[in-house]
């Protein structure tokens, strides 16, 4: 008996087999008609509810849309917005910085070495025609 009270009593959300066993049962045969008629007018009502909440949401994504071409923002203004922010924000920050002075000083000495190179490949092209 306690066990069977313990079961009424749990707190823990319904689980997979068990939503199944409440899904598929049959609780009409337990309300009088006088609740099923309730229920039904119940029923009735949220999906009213719901139906004007659809259309009020639709109106409002309406207003929004207007407001926005008022304002010249569309969708590839507001991406270019995040782009130029989140790019502002990547060359501010130390870690770019650093690493964009880093690769300055590798392009110069680089730059320098392949100068240095061309140089020697020259200057030997140059002593090759001379003999």
């Amino acid at each position: 008996m306690e066990a069977q009270a313990q079961g009424l009593l749990e707190t823990e959300p319904l689980q997979g087999r068990d939503e199944d066993t409440v899904a598929s049962a049959d609780f009409s045969s337990m309300l009088s008609e006088e609740e099923k008629e309730e229920l039904k007018a119940e029923l009735v009502q949220l999906e009213d509810e719901i139906t004007t909440l659809r259309q009020v949401l639709s109106a409002k994504e309406r207003h929004l849309v207007e407001i926005k071409q008022k304002l010249g923002m569309n969708l590839m203004n507001e991406l270019k917005q995040n782009f130029s922010k989140s790019w502002h924000d990547v060359q501010t920050s130390t870690a770019y910085k650093k690493t964009h002075e880093t690769l300055s000083h590798a392009g110069q000495k680089a730059t320098a070495a392949f100068s240095n190179v061309g140089t020697a490949i020259s200057k030997k092209f140059g002593d090759m025609r001379r003999k």
